[in-house]
This record gives structure tokens, C-alpha cells and sequence, in this order.
């Protein structure tokens, strides 16, 4: 056998939403310069208008091929989409059976995948499984370990629990998380430019990301209300961030419509480096997203945690928790936070996921495993 690095292989990544491009696109632009062959599924919020028909920014990788599918209408029911999602992808594959299959997280899209992979035995790789979350979302990425070949995790405790779940160990590989590569990085772009781009007046301003939490979704109007109340009450400015589709976003949307545009900049997807670089010069980020508990304290930005979704996730100093409806915490936060700098949090890695990725996939010992897994006990 050769003992030159496996290259040439040919890496199909699945992406549904501008939040897992934004995890998958350091690990594709590593793989593609070590010489594997760079091909992208597309569908989800991707497709959506209202969301800003980020398969667009998407087909910018460069070199890369592209496959489209759109798998929901507007107010779809998560199954519904779930099982569109699985004839779509089934349909695509047996066409096109890519090397390996790269799927991050926890959404409908990725799920999909993982059980396409899993019945037709295509090799997957699942980014960031073992995580906690405490929403659906926790099930469906357990799920996704269960389904998938290998699994690129983002800490020891995710690997702690992905081995829990009967994985093989030389299986699971901490990498980190990946959109700190990103962030590690100069954004390539200035604060100003992101500013004209997007159009935000603001010198001094908060960001806000606040998803819909799918086991909540008769509730998320009221708490988005009394969220945003304390935002306006604050007198400061805020960027926000569009919510996602999943249950419960037309009662969010409903709240954000009723905000003054002279306080409040809404924005329905921003490219990665640019968020990036309005992250690294926001005062605090506030709202329920991923964002706040894994990028914003390896940023050292201030982040309020509000609500369930982020659950057990994460922890550091720079993070503080609130419900949506505790008025004392979130004004105090405010109060106390807006402005401050903490040291960088790096328990999810350094900004050097992508290369750790690639060197693994690089290993002739990677490709050689059985089609079949068993339970590790």
C-alpha cells in the first residue's frame, strides 16, 4: 500500500441553513486544498426567499459543484419536511454516490441524510454530535450519531457523550468547533464595509439572534415580546439577526415587524466573514442561538443566553442566562455588560478545526472501515 495521503476522494457536504454553512465551509475549503474533490447538497432555508436565499452565498465556494433541492414551502410541518428531505436526497445519491458524506448537527435536512447514508451504507461523517441542548434538536442530533460512520466532535464532554451512545473510539475525533476557524482569522473585510453593506447605521451596537424553540412554539410570541421590550427599553441599538423557520417563527416575526427602524436593523442572513467581523466590534450578543455560547466567548464578547434552547451547551465567564421574561436579569446584563471585553474562551479549540479534519480524512486508515458498524461496549 501506498504510503502517500489519501487524496482525490470525492466529499459531498449537506447544508440546510446559513448557521451549518457557517460550521461546514472551514472544513470544505481545507479539504479542497489538500485535493479532495468539494460538492455541496443545498436545500432547507437555503432556498427561501424570506430568509435570504442563502444558496447563493453557498455557490460563491469556489471550484465546487452544486446540487439543489427545495424540500418546504413556507409553515411546513417538520415531518412533512423530514420525509420530502429523504425521497429528495435518496433520489439524488443513488445518481451521484459520493466518497463520503460530511453532515453537521441536529436539523431535519441532516437527519435525512444520516438515514439515506445509513440505508444505502455511503460513509458519513457527522460534525459536532454529542452536544446538549435540551430541544428536539438534542434528539435529532443523538440520531445522527447513532446513523452515521464517524464522528468529528467539538470537546471531550461531546465525546464523552457520543461514546455513551455505543461509538467506537477510533470513530469519534475532537477537532473543535469549526466556525472558529473563521473567527481565529482576519474577516477580510472592515467594519465600516460591513456596515454599507448591510446598511446599519450604528457605531455602538448589541446583536440579537432569538429562534424559535420547536417544544415552545405556542409560547415564543410572549417571549419574544417581552425580550425586545427590555431591548427598547435599554435606549440602545441592535442588529438582529432573522430567526429561523422552525415552529413558532411567525409569532417571533410578528414582534420584530412592530420594532422601530431607528433603533433596530433586521437582517435576514449576513455572509460569514462579515458577521464575523461585526461580532468582533458588537458591545454584547443577546438572544438563543449557538452563536452566543460557543462564538461569542472565544470572541470574549458578552453574551445573554435567554430561554431553553441553549441548554447545558456551554459555559464560560463571558456568558450570563436569563429567561426571556426575567426583567431584572436581562436589564442588569445590559446594564453591566454592554461593552466589556473577556479573555477567549477556547474550550471548544483554537481556530485550527479545519486542518485536524483534513489530516484525519488524509489517513488510509479512515477509508478502511467496515460498512457494517456494531454497538461499542
Amino acid at each position: 500500500m501506498s504510503d502517500a495521503p489519501v487524496t482525490g476522494k470525492r466529499l459531498l457536504f449537506v447544508t440546510g441553513t446559513r448557521a451549518d454553512y457557517g460550521k461546514l465551509e472551514p472544513l470544505a475549503v481545507a479539504a479542497q486544498q489538500a485535493g479532495f474533490v468539494i460538492s455541496f447538497f443545498i436545500t432547507g432555508m437555503h432556498m427561501m426567499r424570506r430568509y435570504g436565499e442563502t444558496r447563493l452565498e453557498v455557490k460563491r465556494f469556489p471550484k465546487a459543484e452544486f446540487f439543489e433541492f427545495v424540500n418546504q414551502r413556507e409553515g411546513d410541518a417538520q415531518e412533512f419536511i423530514l420525509s420530502k428531505t429523504l425521497l429528495g436526497f435518496s433520489d439524488f445519491v443513488h445518481e451521484h454516490r459520493p466518497d463520503l458524506v460530511v453532515i453537521h448537527g441536529d436539523r431535519v435536512e441532516a437527519l435525512a441524510a444520516s438515514i439515506v447514508c445509513a440505508m444505502k451504507y455511503i460513509p458519513s461523517a457527522h460534525i459536532e454530535g454529542g452536544e446538549v441542548s435540551g430541544t428536539i434538536d438534542e434528539s435529532i442530533r443523538h440520531c445522527n450519531t447513532k446513523l452515521c460512520a464517524t464522528h468529528f466532535v467539538s470537546s471531550e464532554a461531546a465525546r464523552a457523550r457520543v461514546l455513551a451512545l455505543g461509538e467506537a473510539p477510533d470513530s469519534v475525533y475532537n477537532i473543535g468547533s469549526p466556525e472558529l476557524d473563521t473567527h481565529a482569522r482576519p474577516s477580510g473585510v472592515t467594519i465600516d464595509e460591513v456596515k454599507r453593506r448591510y446598511d446599519i447605521p450604528f457605531d455602538d451596537y448589541g446583536i440579537v439572534i432569538f429562534h424559535p424553540v420547536t417544544s415552545e412554539a405556542d409560547s415564543m410570541g410572549a417571549q419574544a415580546r417581552a425580550l425586545f421590550d427590555r431591548l427598547l427599553a435599554s435606549g440602545k441599538y441592535f442588529v438582529v439577526i432573522l430567526p429561523n423557520n422552525d415552529p413558532g417563527t411567525e409569532s417571533i416575526f410578528a414582534v420584530l415587524e412592530t420594532l422601530p427602524k431607528d433603533r433596530f436593523r433586521l437582517i435576514p442572513s449576513m455572509r460569514f466573514n462579515y458577521f464575523s467581523e461585526l461580532m468582533k466590534h458588537a458591545a454584547v450578543l443577546v438572544g438563543n442561538s449557538s452563536a452566543g455560547v460557543r462564538e461569542a466567548p472565544f470572541l470574549g464578547l458578552p453574551s445573554l443566553d435567554v430561554g431553553t434552547r441553549q441548554n447545558n451547551r456551554a459555559s464560560a465567564p463571558s456568558i450570563a442566562a436569563a429567561s426571556a421574561f426575567d426583567v431584572d436579569a436581562i436589564d442588569r446584563f445590559l446594564a453591566e455588560q454592554w461593552g466589556c471585553s473577556h479573555t477567549s474562551d477556547q474550550s471548544f479549540g483554537g481556530g485550527d478545526t479545519a486542518q485536524r479534519f483534513v489530516e484525519i480524512l488524509r489517513e488510509h486508515s479512515y477509508w478502511q472501515r467496515p460498512a457494517q458498524k456494531v454497538f461499542a461496549s
